[in-house]
């Protein structure tokens, strides 16, 4: 308050008197209604009647659109100065009693335009007369005229009351910019007279005939202006005539020149300014006052009276109501105040006002630009030079104090920020004004003046907080909470600065308050964090660590903004962490000793139920949410401490993955007792899905820890340490613990599953010995007998599916499905009697086949590489063998034989030459045996008699076609037997799977068997005529195909290495069976094959 009495005195006084006002002491205990009195009786009155003075003698008529009475004047002035009707009375015979003033017209004629040229040269020479006639004076000068005249002005007074201007030579447009001051007694009858001539000046003979020379038609237009005037007069140029009760207070335009005595159509017009004022006004109503600070007190006592009565909070912007308008107007005619004086005036006024008014800051804006213009027309007078000078300084100062205290005068709001970026753009625009720069000769930065004004008010907002935040006590805790609040307090003060007051000093004065407070406070923090971490040094404590920690957050966020810096410099807080590494410790102990606390209390509550069923269900328990819940303030602790040691901070992550991994573990051993204390009174099923629960706590757990070195960041913290902290030592550290404690859960989870996995196992094995007590059990009941199985894992899987995690159900799924496998081969293999095997494999490929479908659940369940083990191909291959009928076994036998013939290559044991074909018009097989090549000598003689034997085979197929010989050739290796053979058989039985021709060759014997030279297996789907037909085609569609020419080597079968024999061999019953593997194994018998390399 009392900076704003300070340079109120300062713009109403000069430098000398707000000096001495400095000096004086303020009588703060002054009493205030004696103060009103004062000021009501020094200020108020001797305006008040300058006013009344006003409106008694006012001349004109104001430029507002509404004419106001005297009585109205009265009226407003009196509510405006807060007068009483007794102290009204009295003023007003006070001013009555005054000497009236002397009443003025202040022509100032402009210049002119478009006027006649009456020269011989087409210019004149115009000069203007100027004076008030009375409506007597006039009336007298008409009487006396003996016969119209064009002068008025001239014959009408004398010559001391006519006024004259300058004349301008050899012109038509004439500038004068001169001012004359008429006085008249009275402005009902006088009017105002211009007359403009043209000065006839005697010149030369010679001269007038050089300008006759010149110009020939100048000779016209002298002989006629000779013709007409009289010698040596002036010519009339025309006049202007206004009478003076039509006229404003004031007046700024353009006249037509009228004719008097001849008329011409356009004799041009002249610019005047006419204005109302008056002189020797009486002194005695305002003593020592002159006009101009009494039009600055009037105007601020309209504004104030104008605000008063206004509803609205709005910033008043500049409007006055009519009444003010005209007095105003009719003050500062009256008293000759130039607009630059009403302008500087208003300045002063709404400058004082904006301190303890809301004033809109355009107003002022407006006025200094207004100054600047004035400036450079008009000359101000000393005093008014000085005043304006001390004025623009004074604001200056005022604007700047206002700048120290911004946070307080305008806080971060979406009103008060526009405030501060107009106060900051007037001081921009005062620094920039000439009138300043001129008046204040000193150099002034506004940049640092802004940046100093910031900074000091930094400061004491500074103190001033600090004083508010003390501590009661010299408690230490006490102590780092009264710091922890201070820096609050600056915290948020930064942060405003940043985000809303930058912008505004930024765009109006180019200073970056953010920066400058920043580094102030950087400073200022510094030192009181210095001075309180040494009262603490060596006295810590949990609860005092504590309350550190939130002075540890607060710093860290403040120096985190430090990026925002647009200079860069050392900064005192930089290592700030350094002074709190004694109460590290204690932080770390405080977050792990909380989170243990609340898994343990989580765990305790839990009723180990899943949080949610329905169509997205959550099938963990309400402890494990709490658990990932308790230990996102760990990592949040390591984001919070930002530690920038890069050792120390790795040890720090240490430390923190350490506490995570034992929570974990402990979390692990709380939850087993858990679920064992709840499953003592519960019933099997009630139990078993509590162990579901808690199968899905762990694993939601184990997935949680597997994010943990991303939540924790630890690329961040690889990248920082790589140059103190190995590799080898960094992996060997932390993924280590981490492993440990997903060993851990992984162990956990492997035994909950296997208590899981144990009756389901018992169960599958029982059903499936079950499905091996039956010795015969025909074909048709296959399904039957795996049907107990598949409900009863259907009932079971859905079960542990609906209550187990996707990854906890796989990993159940998987020793499952070994675990049957395991069943089923056991059963397969120990199957003791060979009667019945085909049936009792069937059933239990069968039920291999189901299995499969209902782990693999469609995709749903375990991938087929996964079911596909080495343990499932060698059951399912076994099953599938044992399962074929003796039928299909010889066809898989023969079709074995065949893709041995076409593997086997060279010619061991010779080889056979055949041209074969079928022909489908008479559904005829030909073969024609040629020869014979490279036969083993089985005779003593060391030859052989051979002879070929061909067979379609199987025989269930052909049953009706008898096998075919050749001829026997004696002694011959190499026989030639040039024989055919036709078989008559169908296209569909040749191309049935695994028909086959076989060849044998044999060494005729007469009294022994006959030897066994070789054997041959040639498909008929191969052969011409065969390949390539389709069943069901008409036999005769195709044309016979032309016969191949094939060489066979013949082969020896492997004795006792069949395992389809083997299975055939066992199937006693099967007559046609039997023979056939009776024929197989004398072929064994008789090979050479493993005796003869």
């Amino acid at each position: 308050m009392q900076m704003i009495l300070i340079y109120l005195v300062l713009l109403t006084e000069p430098s000398a008197k707000y000096i001495a006002f400095l000096c004086q002491d303020l009588k703060e205990d002054e009493n205030p209604e004696e103060k009103a009195r004062k000021h009501k009786e020094h200020e108020l009155k001797p305006m008040y009647k300058e006013l009344l003075y006003t409106i008694a003698h006012k001349m004109g008529y104001s430029s507002s659109t509404e004419v106001y009475t005297d009585d109205q004047l009265h009226q407003y002035i009196k509510e405006a100065f807060t007068m009483t009707e007794s102290e009204h009375s009295s003023l007003s015979e006070k001013v009555k009693s005054t000497e009236p003033p002397v009443y003025c017209l202040m022509a100032t004629v402009k210049e002119a335009k478009g006027i006649l040229g009456k020269d011989v040269t087409g210019f004149s020479d115009p000069y203007c007369l100027l004076t008030i006639l009375e409506d007597e004076e006039e009336s007298r000068t008409r009487r006396s005229r003996a016969k119209p005249c064009k002068s008025v002005v001239k014959d009408a007074v004398s010559d001391d009351k006519i006024c004259q201007t300058v004349i301008k030579k050899q012109t038509l447009n004439p500038i004068w910019n001169q001012t004359f001051i008429l006085e008249f007694e009275d402005i009902t009858g006088a009017s105002f007279h211009l007359e403009m001539w043209d000065k006839d000046e005697e010149v030369s003979l010679s001269q007038k005939l050089e300008d006759i020379k010149s110009n020939f038609n100048s000779l016209r237009r002298y002989c006629a202006l000779s013709a007409k005037k009289e010698k040596g007069t002036d010519d009339f140029l025309g006049n202007v005539v206004i009478k003076l009760k039509d006229l404003p207070c004031t007046e700024d335009n353009w006249y037509n020149l009228e004719p008097r005595t001849e008329t011409y159509p356009d004799r041009g017009q002249c610019h005047l300014n006419l204005q109302f004022i008056h002189k020797e006004r009486d002194g005695t109503l305002s003593a020592g006052r002159s006009a101009y600070i009494n039009y600055c007190g009037i105007l601020q006592q309209f504004v104030q009276a104008y605000i008063s009565k206004q509803k609205s909070s709005a910033p008043w912007k500049g409007a006055l109501c009519g009444e003010a308008e005209t007095l105003l107007e009719f003050y500062a005619t009256q008293n000759d105040l130039s607009p630059f004086l009403q302008d500087l005036a208003k300045w002063v006024a709404y400058s004082k006002l904006y301190q303890s008014l809301e004033v809109d800051s355009s107003l002022l804006l407006q006025q200094l630009t207004c100054i600047e213009y004035h400036w450079h027309q008009q000359e101000l007078p000393y005093q008014q030079k000085q005043e304006l000078g001390d004025s623009l300084h004074g604001f200056l100062q005022y604007g700047l104090c206002l700048v120290a205290k911004y946070r307080d005068i305008f806080p971060p709001t979406s009103s008060a920020t526009p405030k501060l970026h107009t106060l900051l753009r007037i001081l921009v625009q005062i620094c920039k004004t000439q009138p300043f720069q001129k008046l204040n000769p000193a150099q002034f930065e506004l940049h640092d003046g802004v940046s100093d004004a910031i900074q000091t008010g930094t400061e004491e907002w500074f103190t001033i907080k600090k004083g508010l935040h003390q501590p009661m006590t010299k408690d230490l805790s006490e102590i780092v909470s009264a710091l922890s609040r201070l820096i609050g307090e600056v915290q948020d003060d930064i942060k405003h600065n940043k985000d809303m007051w930058n912008r505004v000093f930024v765009s109006a004065v180019q200073v970056d308050v953010f920066t400058v407070v920043y580094q102030k406070f950087d400073t200022l923090l510094a030192k009181e964090v210095r001075e309180t971490l040494s009262l603490i040094e060596g006295q810590m404590e949990q609860a005092l660590a504590n309350s550190l920690f939130t002075v540890y957050l607060s710093l860290q966020a403040i120096h985190k903004d430090k990026a925002f810096l647009q200079k860069r410099g050392f900064l005192e807080l930089t290592n700030f962490q350094e002074g709190f590494r004694e109460a590290l410790p204690y932080w770390l102990n405080q977050a792990f000793s909380t989170t243990q606390d609340r898994v343990e209390r989580a765990v305790q509550v839990d009723q180990l139920q899943p949080l949610q069923s329905g169509a997205v269900p959550i099938k963990h328990s309400s402890s494990a949410v709490d658990l990932v819940a308790c230990i996102q303030p760990i990592c949040h602790l390591w984001e919070q401490l930002s530690w920038p040691d890069p050792e120390e901070a790795f040890m720090l992550m240490v430390k923190l993955t350490e506490d995570v991994c034992k929570i974990v573990v402990t979390y692990c051993q709380i939850l087993k007792k858990r679920v064992r204390m709840l499953s003592e009174n519960s019933d099997p099923g009630s139990a078993i899905n509590m162990l579901c629960v808690v199968v899905n706590d762990l694993e939601h757990l184990r997935t949680v820890l597997t994010q943990l070195p991303t939540q924790l960041n630890w690329t961040g913290l690889r990248d920082r340490t790589q140059n103190v902290i190995g590799d080898s030592q960094f992996h060997n550290t932390l993924p280590s613990q981490l492993q440990q404690a997903q060993d851990v859960l992984g162990k956990e989870i492997r035994s909950a599953l296997n208590t899981l996995g144990k009756k389901l196992n018992t169960d599958i094995e029982t059903h499936v010995r079950s499905m091996a007590t039956r010795r015969r059990i025909p074909s048709k009941s296959t399904e039957d007998a795996a049907a107990p199985l598949m409900r009863y894992l259907e009932q079971e899987l859905k079960y542990m599916n609906e209550n187990l995690v996707q990854e906890n159900f796989n990993s159940l799924l998987i020793p499952l499905w070994e675990n049957s496998v395991k069943s089923l081969y056991q059963v397969a293999t120990n199957h003791s009697h060979q009667e019945g095997l085909m049936v009792f494999c069937q059933r239990l490929l069968y039920t291999l086949q189901c299995l499969e479908q209902c782990f693999h659940a469609e995709g749903n369940g375990l991938p087929l590489n996964s079911l596909h083990s080495e343990e499932y191909k060698t059951l399912k291959g076994h099953l599938t063998h044992n399962s074929l009928s003796s039928q299909q076994l010889v066809e898989k036998f023969f079709k074995r034989k065949i893709r041995e013939q076409k593997e086997y290559s060279g010619e061991k044991y010779g080889a056979v030459t055949l041209l074969v074909s079928y022909r489908r018009s008479d559904q005829r097989l030909r073969v024609e045996v040629l020869n014979a090549v490279n036969l083993l000598p089985m005779d003593s003689n060391g030859l052989s008699d051979p002879f070929v034997q061909l067979c379609l085979e199987p025989s269930y197929i052909f049953p009706e076609v008898e096998p075919r010989s050749t001829q026997i050739k004696s002694c011959d290796l190499n026989p030639l037997f040039d024989e055919a053979f036709e078989f008559l058989v169908s296209l569909d039985q040749c191309q049935t799977p695994g028909a086959c021709l076989v060849v044998t060759v044999l060494d005729h014997d007469t009294l022994r068997t006959d030897d066994f030279e070789g054997e041959a297996f040639l498909a008929l789907e191969d052969i011409p005529g065969v390949a390539g037909g389709k069943r069901g085609v008409e036999l005769n569609s195709l044309a016979d195909a032309a016969p191949d020419q094939i060489r066979s080597p013949l082969m020896h079968p492997k004795p006792n290495e069949d395992a389809i024999l083997r299975l055939l061999e066992s199937r006693k019953g099967e007559r046609e069976t039997q023979a056939f593997v009776k024929k197989r194994r004398l072929r064994e018998k008789q090979s050479q094959e493993g005796i003869q390399e």
